[in-house]
């Protein structure tokens, strides 16, 4: 006779506790439309709160504000960035711009991220801190809100894309960087943008390329798609990424990289027999045409004011603006390409991984606290537990793809994005190590890795095929990690936002010599 084959137990009993109570909530339809609206309100509200709590301290131009700031106003006022005369950062505060001069100051980054800053000063006054650094604070936000959608489309989870959205609201770089009036939170908010944009595309566009298989077997060709507005999308979100610091081009070539890729898998899934040259010689134009002008468009057209006045540094060059506009960026490049000057806390791409120089963006001077010896500081260091983990998730998502290409097994498709967008936001700066850079740069890499630390934590909490001890420890690590990982960002938060604080406390804050 054969065994008996054990019955297995209801599937709400096979379950963890947490299980239970997530399938109830989210299984039902009422309490998943409400969990699917309000778990997205509340994670960008708490990034509001986190950004925008007494956004004008310190008073002052701190760190590179004093070039984008006046340069901001330069362009409200001017079209143009001009040139200031001396005492202008302490008249600046006060409201007076009267240093401003009509000559033509020469500027290394493109306009955008500088008309940006503009709108909060246009509406709020020049000598308003909290006002230049206005919009910087609610792209900051928004980043965190995009962060959550871009987890949502790869995990079709409303917790994982949660937890990514907490993590990255609580992040004390992605905090700093959005209270101050720097470009870097700009551009990663439209670098993020375009990744969402492109994951919207791979959603709409890989189901036709793989309904070929159905229609037709052994297809020589597969079908040649225009009807892409998402990726039209994307080249103006990563024109506009382009607009605020050249260093969006390198999302923009990954991504079209990423595109003719993704294409040529589609094809073969989809049992097409010419895939590789299908997707590069007849889909590949195609999907360059529908990203390559819109980037180069909107680029262009933030160059508006520089493009209609006659004051820009460069502008008189040529009568024709665009070929002044070629020569003024070849000015441009080679500035980037020389710069080398010390720095203290320049930090050379090798370093970011393992956090060596995090940026002091600002120290103020000793004040009365009850005790002897006080200190402000705005720090660029990141919530520690969240950056580290990041970067060993960073690296386990590239082993299992590597291992996965070398066994030529199937891998999980949403490894690629963090991948990508880290490829694209820092293997670039590995090939200048002699320019001077700094660890703030990594703002644009936070989301990347707290996309693949959420997929790793997936990993660790385990799936519901595994067994059931298994879960359990996986999702109580998973907790505990997280409850961990937010009393640190609210042990941290003071040295984010600049509070006088006591010496001794802000020493318990620096890891590392290197921090102070």
């Amino acid at each position: 006779m054969t065994a008996p084959v054990p019955l297995l137990p209801p599937p709400e009993e096979r379950l963890t506790r947490w299980g239970r109570l997530r399938d109830r909530m989210l299984l039902d339809p009422d309490w998943h439309r409400i969990i699917r609206w309000l778990a997205p309100l509340v994670i960008t509200a708490l990034a509001a709160v986190l950004r925008l709590t007494n956004l004008a301290h310190p008073h002052v131009l701190a760190f590179d504000e004093t070039y984008y700031v006046k340069d901001a106003w330069s362009l409200w006022t001017l079209g143009y960035e001009g040139t200031w005369g001396d005492g202008a950062n302490q008249d600046f505060l006060t409201g007076d711009t009267s240093a401003l001069t009509g000559a033509g100051s020469f500027v290394v980054h493109p306009p955008l991220g500088k008309w940006i800053i503009a709108l909060g000063m246009g509406v709020f006054g020049a000598g308003n801190s909290a006002a230049w650094r206005l919009t910087v604070a609610l792209i900051g936000t928004a980043t965190v809100l995009l962060v959550y959608l871009v987890a949502k489309a790869l995990t079709r989870s409303v917790v994982a894309a949660s937890i990514a959205g907490l993590l990255l609201a609580i992040d004390g770089l992605s905090i700093v960087m959005s209270r101050i009036a720097l470009l870097d939170g700009i551009l990663t908010f439209f670098i993020l943008l375009g990744f969402l944009f492109i994951l919207y595309d791979r959603r709409r566009s890989l189901p036709l390329v793989e309904r070929v298989e159905r229609d037709s077997p052994d297809p020589l060709w597969g079908p040649v798609i225009w009807r892409r507005p998402w990726v039209v999308a994307a080249g103006f979100a990563l024109g506009a990424a382009c607009a605020v610091k050249w260093s969006g081009l390198y999302a923009l070539a990954g991504l079209g990289l990423y595109l003719v890729i993704t294409d040529a898998l589609a094809r073969r899934r989809a049992g097409v027999l010419l895939w590789p040259t299908d997707a590069a010689f007849r889909q590949g134009p195609v999907s360059f045409l529908l990203l390559v002008p819109a980037a180069l468009l909107t680029y262009l057209a933030s160059w508006t004011g520089w493009l209609l006045t006659a004051g820009g540094y460069d502008r008189q060059f040529s009568a024709n603006p665009l070929a002044a506009l070629w020569k003024y960026h070849e000015s441009i490049y080679g500035f980037h390409v020389g710069l080398s000057t010390g720095h203290a806390y320049a930090s050379p791409a090798w370093q970011w991984p393992f956090l060596i120089r995090p940026t002091a963006v600002w120290v103020g001077d000793d004040q009365s606290c009850g005790t002897d010896h006080c200190i402000s500081v705005v720090s660029s260091v990141p919530n520690p537990l969240i950056w580290y983990a990041g970067v060993a998730a960073a690296i386990f998502l590239l082993y299992r793809f590597v291992r996965g290409l070398i066994r030529r097994q199937p891998m999980p498709w949403t490894y690629a994005i963090p991948l990508v967008g880290l490829a694209v936001t820092y293997v670039p700066w590995l090939l200048y190590p002699q320019r001077t850079i700094f660890q703030f740069y990594t703002v644009v890499m936070m989301p990347f890795l707290v996309l693949a630390l959420v997929l790793a934590l997936r990993e660790i909490a385990g799936r519901r095929y595994e067994p059931l001890h298994r879960r359990q420890s996986g999702e109580r690590t998973v907790i505990v990690f997280l409850v961990v990982t937010v009393l640190v960002s609210a042990f941290y938060y003071p040295v984010w936002i600049g509070m006088n604080v006591p010496y001794e406390f802000w020493l318990i804050h620096n890891w590392m010599p290197t921090w102070v």
